[in-house]
């Protein structure tokens, strides 16, 4: 049971939820599964050879593809026994010779033939003016990188908690912080998914932690901040600087904090996503069906000096800002991952309010994209607010293409279910060709698009930010890298030097390997510009 609950925290629970629920219409629930308890055949053969069918799990149809998991017999046996015996299912256990037996009747007949077809891809052709190079392979899957800027040091954050330190110059990968170093968590049971460096080389990470309890489930959420040093330099003893708490959100929905950054006068920005898809109540009370709250869907700012830093709510309406940056002006950008609606993914630009202002409101749960305010993605999609002086919501940046555009046209701003991701700005001291423009990963789709077979993202793009008379923001935006293995973190780590973290190593949906982790790559400017 012990093994079976890490596996299924590590493979399972990105679609399936930390506590089984599923997202409806999308991935089935685990949780008291009709299905799961009647086709035990079928289940083990999802997850050795993947699941490309329609089934119909507590009487709701499902019809997404899932990948093969990379999990061998003992492994299989391990997680099914696990989601076996939990969250009101049958219980009983599944054997490694059950699973071999299966195996064997699939397309991938060994562990060892699926561990082949998901091995690590190609590299893409390097831009124009820059070199390409793997860096190094990751053991856990890394969703996060910092650095001092100076190409020394680099910091990978894993999404359980583990943090690793990796050596440029000796090749050297040394794992530094562990899930049980962050005093006060259980480990298995919390996620990491936002890290930054200090000018004293201090690492503060964002933390979410689902607690069960009496009437409702919570979201403690937290930022940790090393407090030591170990005698190689590299900073240890994560504790909490600090925490917080809201009602967990509406089943898989909680994208609770994620990036974390210094800003250009010195304060701490957070990421804090919302609780819920599009704003609806959900169907189970002891998940709170408030819709959003006032610490979600939004951006902070924080004091890193004070010692009982006090949250300041800069931004409200966007939906899950996985990254942020700013540009050469110090003007402010989010990029955010969209509903499961064909909605665009959005980037904004945010305006932090004046000493007595009210946040600027970005459209979510109401409006997502231009789309009209009156449009409604969904029958649950709330009411907005009454409409103040002027515009009520404001708009994404609009996107002119020629890349990441939705269905050819111009959008705010990505194609739907892209995923952007980590987001940098580059000066002028980079290469004319990519200098004053944002780079942005997008991760890649979960779902297709509406026409058969569609899929987006797999790459990192380009933007190049124009601003129009009417104040409003466009992209010129192109293709920079592709395909990638899920980019979820671009990096500046010095002079000429950008770091993508690949998550994994699938660079469409088409294959049908699942999840291993990624890597790092290296992109490095051809001699001198």
């Amino acid at each position: 049971m012990s093994r079976g609950q890490a596996l299924f925290a590590a493979n399972c629970a990105l679609c399936h939820g930390a506590t089984g629920d599923g997202i409806p219409r999308l991935y089935p629930p685990l949780a008291k599964s009709d299905w799961l308890a009647a086709n035990r055949r079928d289940a083990i053969a999802g997850i050795v050879s993947g699941l490309n069918k329609e089934i119909v799990v507590n009487g709701q149809p499902y019809h997404g593809q899932m990948p093969a998991i990379m999990l061998d017999d003992e492994q299989v046996s391990d997680v099914l026994t696990f989601v076996l015996n939990s969250w009101g299912n049958p219980g009983g256990a599944v054997t490694a010779a059950e699973v071999k037996a299966v195996r064997e009747t699939t397309g991938f007949k060994t562990f060892a033939e699926l561990k082949a077809a998901g091995d690590y891809r190609p590299l893409p052709p390097a831009p124009e003016g820059f070199t390409l190079r793997e860096l190094v392979r990751l053991t856990d899957f890394g969703v996060r990188l910092a650095s001092d800027g100076r190409d020394g040091r680099l910091y990978i954050l894993g999404q359980a908690g583990g943090v690793w330190r990796f050596d440029v110059a000796s090749g050297n990968l040394k794992q530094i912080l562990w899930p049980k170093d962050f005093v006060g968590l259980k480990p298995l049971e919390f996620r990491t998914l936002g890290m930054v460096r200090d000018g004293q080389g201090r690492l503060w990470i964002t933390v979410n932690q689902r607690v069960p309890g009496e009437p409702l489930v919570m979201n403690e959420c937290a930022i940790y901040r090393t407090t030591k040093f170990d005698a190689d330099g590299d900073p240890i003893e994560p504790r909490p600087w600090l925490q917080t708490s809201y009602p967990w959100g509406i089943g898989p929905y909680n994208h609770g904090l994620s990036d974390i950054r210094f800003g250009p006068d010195g304060m701490l920005y957070v990421s804090s996503g919302s609780r819920t898809d599009a704003g609806e109540t959900g169907g189970l009370p002891f998940l709170g069906k408030m819709g959003e709250v006032d610490l979600t869907a939004v951006m902070w700012r924080l004091d890193p000096k004070a010692e009982r830093p006090r949250i300041e709510i800069i931004s409200r309406g966007i939906r899950n800002a996985f990254s942020f940056a700013w540009d050469g002006a110090q003007n402010l950008f989010t990029v955010s991952n969209g509903p499961d609606a064909h909605a665009p993914e959005e980037m904004d630009f945010i305006t932090p309010p004046k000493r007595g202002e009210e946040p600027e409101h970005h459209g979510f749960p109401y409006q997502f994209g231009d789309a009209s305010a009156d449009k409604k993605w969904y029958e649950h999609t709330p009411t907005p607010p009454p409409a103040t002086t002027g515009e009520r919501y404001v708009l994404p940046v609009l996107n002119l293409g020629p890349a990441g555009l939705m269905e050819g046209k111009p959008t705010s701003t990505f194609s739907a279910h892209s995923s952007p991701t980590g987001l940098v700005w580059l000066g002028q001291d980079w290469p004319e060709s990519v200098r004053s423009g944002f780079l942005v990963g997008r991760l890649g789709s979960f779902l297709a698009g509406p026409a058969e077979g569609e899929e987006h993202g797999f790459d990192v793009l380009h933007l190049k930010m124009e601003r129009r008379v009417d104040g409003r923001w466009t992209a010129r935006t192109t293709t920079f890298l592709a395909p990638l293995g899920r980019p979820i973190d671009v990096h500046i780590a010095g002079p000429g030097k950008l770091y993508v973290l690949e998550y994994t190593r699938p660079t469409d949906l088409k294959g049908r390997a699942g999840w291993l982790p990624g890597r790092v790559l290296e992109l490095a400017v051809k001699g001198k510009w």
